[in-house]
């Protein structure tokens, strides 16, 4: 398929004006296909005399296109392409008769069917590139246009789509007229939809899932819609552009690629959030966050939308903040900024120190190809803490009027960087051109040091900085609490610039100081010495929990750079771990410490002594939460109790019996863990899984059957998972990824050692076959990451630079391989 260029949409947006389109869809033509026939009037500019385009389409079968009235060959269609030659100033129509084909794959029209009842359901996702898949459009951005649109479906469906939709018979079902938005925003969910509905501000407000997990979503009917009216009134506070739409849906759909998709009118989620097995208060804030962030983009994204891909930072880091800022305003989760240091933030300074890393605001994004690698952990994590930097140094009202005023000058249209931050500097006296300069035009991570001089009651502090952002950080000086021994308090917090004129008069040394208390900036922090001792036996006597993740963050930072031994930071995980009562905090030190430290840093020799540590720890869990006041962290620690078992015996009884003992009752979420487990451990066998499957048929049954058959130890069950894989193309992106989690385990190095070499040909192959969504799983999920060895490395980049791997998986394997010549670095930094 050609990819669209970036000269070639400038060039395109200057020929033409993108009227209306009217797409009528008929999803009833069988399993394969669905047909799809699009209307386009557009009109060409007064340039030249005559002037030649194309349009977009990707089609099993395009039967007839006419311009003007008059007949297009349909076999000029060249890839994606059709040409439009000679096409004379003012207005055209133009008219596409195609079949298209379903996807398995989250891309275009997806077809899922659910086994849990044999019910099926379709819906789009259109973003960035795959329009074309479902219908015939001019696919840019920046080529708004009106949308009409009907569906023809199977009795017994509902229709969602981006407008208010009314059935007016024989399965036909027609949508508002949308105002004028993006290609890419349109959206259709059909099937027989569980739907609860209500009204709020005079909208009609919507949540829908599959008929299967109805009694799920009815559950948590009410805090969906207490989220969704808090964030949606917030908004409205806050932005002087009311909701541009007439409605607000929300379809939680299945094997959907994505966390959502802010279609205007009609946001789409994973499924996965109807929680059909016990869940945190974290997860359910991560669910509120996502909301939030869904919600926003119907400003930012929706309503302003950008020009081209290189600001897709003007989307998504915005939303990203404001998910986050906006769910701790209007929501009963406050705290949330916690869950985004533990959680998101570290997706960004990864990204950020990988040789993939690219400015917030990339100056040229060449084609959209390119564009889909960017949206990752900087644009989101890394651009929403640019922007809280922005609001800290800039201050709310200032950026509230600059926002506004952006809105305000651009609404149903679309912008630049440029435009937004002149709305900012027409706001404020600051030099925001400069600002932004520095922020979202530069890569890497700066780092920040304190260095506290001078005599013991006349100390001043002097923040060092490597890189060369500006920064306005909030510097917490912490004292040992004389009435509770093992506490820390507070004893001032400083607003600094960094770089500083001059050292800041702080009095005596403290115990501690911490840079960036509040985690207002983006930088990596270190510690001076005495700060460092203090942390090693105070860290969980912190009195504040974002205080504690900055600090957590720093030491996760220590290890990765190889300058904290991964054995000393399962130490302080051991000791303060257990006194720890923020659940983000709990689950984020645990995933890091099992997933990289003890499966990557750690040498296999090294391993089961911190698998016991982690194993230690989760017990100090579990028997603390014994009184059932906090079930929460105490599933937290079953959770991880059972990923770092490493004999089976306490968990096998656990399943046996059904249940922990003092709860929780294992729910399908817990037995499918445990079941994986133990098949990772050699203690289960096909006969357990089959029967587990059908006492959970449910399509997450289905993915944990996957994997549990793939992570057996047994050479039949590695051959038959890995071709399944790549040597046929059944599996959908979810059993995909969900074979290629079992696949690989550290425990079974030596029997899948064979198939280590093979994984780069193969992967390069499939991802060729199946596209950009199975080419990220590849790189992601199915990639050898517990061989963390010199061949590996070697073997990596022997295919980066001999095979020709579509750009997902490019970007994949680049990312994955400069991760493990890091695990590479840290143990030997360890052992010198």
């Amino acid at each position: 398929m050609s990819v669209l260029t970036r000269d070639e949409a400038q060039t395109r947006a200057r020929l033409l004006d993108v009227h209306h389109y009217a797409i009528d869809l008929d999803l009833t033509r069988g399993d394969d296909t669905f047909d799809s026939r699009t209307v386009i009037r557009f009109t060409v500019r007064d340039e030249t005399d005559t002037t030649d385009t194309f349009v977009e389409v990707k089609p099993a079968e395009l039967r007839t296109v006419t311009l003007d009235g008059h007949p297009l060959d349909p076999g000029t269609l060249d890839e994606n392409r059709l040409a439009l030659k000679n096409l004379t100033p003012g207005e055209h129509e133009l008219r596409v008769d195609a079949a298209m084909r379903y996807s398995r794959t989250g891309e275009g029209m997806h077809r899922f069917t659910d086994p849990a009842d044999g019910e099926t359901y379709v819906y789009t996702q259109l973003f960035l590139d795959d329009v074309q898949r479902v219908y015939a459009a001019f696919d840019q951005p920046d080529l708004k246009a009106v949308f009409d649109l009907t569906v023809t479906a199977p009795e017994g469906w509902t229709v969602l789509a981006n407008g208010i939709t009314e059935h007016t018979g024989d399965g036909r079902w027609k949508a508002a007229t949308t105002p004028p938005v993006s290609t890419y925003l349109v959206a259709v969910a059909a099937g027989p939809w569980h739907s609860v509905r209500t009204e709020h501000r005079g909208l009609p407000f919507g949540i829908h899932c599959r008929r299967s997990l109805a009694r799920h979503l009815d559950a948590d009917a009410d805090e969906l819609f207490e989220v969704t009216r808090g964030c949606f009134d917030r908004y409205h506070e806050r932005f002087t552009e009311p909701y541009p739409f007439d409605s607000y849906d929300q379809a939680f759909v299945p094997e959907f690629n994505a966390g959502a998709m802010e279609n205007p009118g009609l946001v789409t989620f994973r499924d996965e959030y109807v929680f059909r097995s016990a869940v945190t208060d974290t997860e359910r804030q991560t669910r509120a966050v996502t909301i939030a962030h869904e919600m926003a983009h119907m400003w930012f994204g929706d309503l302003v939308t950008l020009k081209w891909w290189d600001d897709i930072w003007l989307n998504e880091s915005f939303a990203e903040y404001m998910g986050y800022q906006t769910t701790d305003e209007a929501t009963r989760f406050t705290g949330t900024w916690t869950g985004f240091g533990v959680t998101r933030k570290p997706w960004g300074y990864d990204a950020d120190q990988r040789p993939s890393t690219h400015p917030v605001a990339p100056e040229n994004v060449s084609d959209t190809a390119s564009a889909l690698l960017n949206f990752d952990g900087i644009s989101y994590a890394k651009g929403a803490s640019a922007l809280r930097q922005l609001v800290t140094w800039l201050g709310e009202k200032d950026f509230l009027a600059g926002i506004n005023t952006h809105f305000e000058r651009h609404k149903f249209a679309n912008a630049t960087l440029a435009d937004f931050i002149d709305s900012l500097a027409a706001a404020t006296d600051r030099d925001v051109h400069a600002w932004a300069d520095a922020w979202l035009r530069t890569t890497g991570v700066d780092t920040i040091t304190p260095r506290v001089t001078g005599d013991n009651g006349d100390r001043a502090l002097t923040v060092d900085r490597t890189g060369s952002r500006p920064h306005r950080v909030c510097v917490g000086l912490y004292d040992p609490d004389l009435t509770d021994e093992g506490r820390l308090t507070l004893r001032t917090r400083l607003d600094i610039d960094v770089p500083q004129s001059e050292p800041t008069p702080i009095g005596k040394r403290p115990a501690l100081t911490v840079l960036n208390d509040g985690d207002v900036t983006y930088a990596k922090i270190r510690f001076d010495a005495d700060s460092f001792r203090t942390l090693r036996t105070g860290l969980s006597g912190l009195p504040d929990p974002l205080t504690r993740a900055v600090v957590w963050n720093a030491l996760r930072d220590a290890v990765r750079d190889g300058e904290l031994a991964p054995t000393a930071y399962l130490d302080i995980a051991r000791t303060h771990l257990p006194h720890e009562t923020d659940l983000a905090l709990v689950d984020g030190v645990l995933t890091f410490a099992g997933a990289h430290v003890t499966d990557r840093y750690l040498t296999p020799e090294q391993r089961p002594a911190a698998l016991t540590t982690l194993t230690d720890l989760c017990r100090d869990l579990i028997r603390r939460t014994e009184d059932g006041d906090h079930p929460g962290l105490r599933l937290i620690a079953v959770r991880h109790r059972i990923t770092t078992a490493a004999h089976p015996d306490t968990i096998a009884a656990w399943l046996a019996d059904g249940t922990v003992p003092g709860g929780p009752e294992l729910d399908p979420e817990l037995r499918w863990r445990i079941l994986t487990r133990l098949a990772v451990l050699g203690a289960t066998d096909e006969t357990a899984i089959t029967a587990e499957l059908a006492a959970d048929p449910s399509a997450t049954g289905q993915e944990g059957a996957a994997r549990c058959r793939a992570a057996l130890p047994d050479a039949e069950a590695k051959s038959r998972a890995w071709d399944a894989m790549f040597a046929t193309d059944d599996l959908s992106n979810y059993l995909f990824t969900a074979t290629a989690q079992g696949f690989w385990q550290p425990e079974q190095a030596d029997l899948v050692r064979d198939y280590v070499p093979r994984y780069y040909a193969e992967s390069v192959a499939v991802a060729a076959r199946r596209g950009p969504a199975i080419a990220e799983a590849a790189g992601r999920w199915a990639f050898p990451a517990h061989a963390v060895d010199t061949d590996t490395l070697r073997l990596g980049r022997q295919c980066l630079s001999d095979a020709d791997p579509i750009p997902a998986l490019r970007r994949g394997l680049t990312d994955q391989l400069d991760d493990l010549a890091r695990a590479l670095r840290v143990r030997e930094a360890a052992t010198n």
